[in-house]
């Protein structure tokens, strides 16, 4: 079991707020800053000095609060290659494939383009935790503004590949019980979606976080993922089709719903 501790809060509306916090070093890294000022209240109530920031996706609900968080912390920040004219407070670029270190956990950089070109998924495989930003969400996944459904398709097919079942993962909004409404249109003869979203439907009405998610459950009812699943491919009407394929009807039904 992991030693890393991790904290989540609602930032904005609907986006979410994480820490991760190493003890034995010290280490504290934000993913993403929506609002720079919530983040620094939840270093407060948790007595963690911030040292790192990472930045998933140039998207402004999730950097908006960096220039003030960096202002106030001197954290490092690590934020995509591609973003890198965007931001001038990144103070080091990763792409695909690159490990940064972070306290006593390797961070793996995780190229995921779709939702934008330049988002970065962090996994830290010690601690079986992973940051999808808005690529992968509980039985969801990004809209597509910049790139392709093939290029999103690819790159969720890459973090189901690479990330153990066991994973973690935290994403970047409170968007769980639209899409387990959504996901049982097209997967309407899945038992564990239709009892995942009737768990959704009650952690909701308590005021309570849906997240954070594993691997195992969203492969088993996140239908984005499930583009191969004959019972998806029936539903959306494009049995045998390739799965980019039946993943784009999918989210293109995603967009309508």
């Amino acid at each position: 079991m992991s030693l890393l501790e991790i904290r989540q809060f609602m930032c904005l509306d609907d986006n979410f707020g994480v820490l991760a916090h190493d003890p034995k070093s010290g280490a504290t890294l934000t993913v993403d800053v929506p609002d720079a000022d919530a983040v620094a209240r939840e270093l407060d109530k948790a007595g963690w000095k911030l040292t790192h920031i990472l930045i998933t996706h140039h998207h402004a609900d999730h950097t908006q609060g960096l220039k003030a968080l960096k202002a106030k912390t001197g954290a490092h920040v690590i934020g995509p290659v591609k973003s890198a004219s965007r931001f001038p407070e990144f103070d080091q670029n990763v792409g695909d494939g690159d490990t940064v270190r972070f306290g006593a956990y390797d961070i793996c950089c995780i190229a995921t383009p779709g939702h934008t070109l330049d988002q970065i998924s962090y996994w830290l495989p010690e601690a079986e935790v992973a940051f999808t930003g808005d690529t992968l969400f509980a039985m969801g996944c990004g809209r597509i503004f910049e790139g392709t459904p093939e290029m999103m398709w690819a790159s969720l097919e890459k973090l189901v590949t690479m990330l153990p079942p066991q994973t973690a993962i935290y994403c970047g909004h409170e968007y769980t019980l639209a899409n387990a409404r959504f996901a049982v249109t097209v997967d309407p003869a899945n038992s564990a979606l239709a009892d995942r979203l009737a768990e959704v439907e009650t952690l909701r009405e308590a005021g309570k976080p849906t997240l954070p998610t594993t691997m195992a459950l969203e492969k088993q009812t996140n239908p984005f993922l499930r583009a191969r699943d004959p019972g998806v491919q029936e539903a959306v009407g494009l049995i045998g089709a390739p799965a980019d394929e039946v993943f784009a009807e999918v989210r293109h039904r995603k967009d309508t719903f």
